[in-house]
């Protein structure tokens, strides 16, 4: 399911991923301790299309122009604080689940609605899992869990779908072939 651009597109590809990701981190629905945001979509998206090195490295450079003063996080964060803030987990995973998105599309498993987006479903867990787990240090585990956890799985198994659907779309773009 995997669409491969090739090299000219992978080139103009990836900053479109990081400019997806940054408009994205705007999509937001302010909740505590963390915003719900449509970040998680186009972090996948970019690992599924491009990917497990171009789409890590997407991810990988939105993440390097946040932290060097551009405002492309959730509301228009940047800088250091979203790594050391609450958001710090979610942002850490995010080059991590990428890339495994990209190894997954590349090793063919992203055949099939269903299956596609129960691989992605789990990636999106572990995105959470990570910002939890950095969220429990901070507050608890009740807490964090009853915050940062549950109330993005709904969002999270309805992303995990959008991934599939927007990565088929683009699959069928020119320039793409599909695997």
């Amino acid at each position: 399911m995997i669409a491969h651009p090739g090299l000219p597109l992978r080139l103009a590809a990836v900053p479109g991923f990081v400019l997806l990701i940054a408009v994205c981190a705007g999509l937001s629905v302010p909740m505590f301790p963390v915003p719900m945001t449509m970040q998680t979509w186009a972090v996948l998206l970019a690992g599924v299309v491009l990917g497990w090195r171009w789409g890590g490295g997407a991810v990988l450079s939105y993440l390097v122009l946040g932290l060097t003063g551009l405002p492309v996080f959730s509301d228009g964060a940047s800088g250091v604080a979203p790594f050391t803030g609450p958001t710090a987990g979610y942002l850490l995973a995010f080059p991590l689940a990428a890339a495994a998105a990209g190894v997954l599309a590349e090793q063919g498993r992203l055949r099939g609605f269903i299956p596609a987006s129960a691989w992605l479903f789990g990636l999106h867990l572990s995105i959470l899992a990570v910002g939890t787990g950095w969220l429990a240090i901070r507050m608890g585990v009740p807490v964090a869990v009853a915050a940062g956890f549950t109330p993005f799985l709904i969002g999270a198994a309805v992303k995990s779908g959008l991934v599939v659907l927007a990565a088929r779309a683009l699959s069928a773009a020119p320039g793409f072939r599909p695997a």
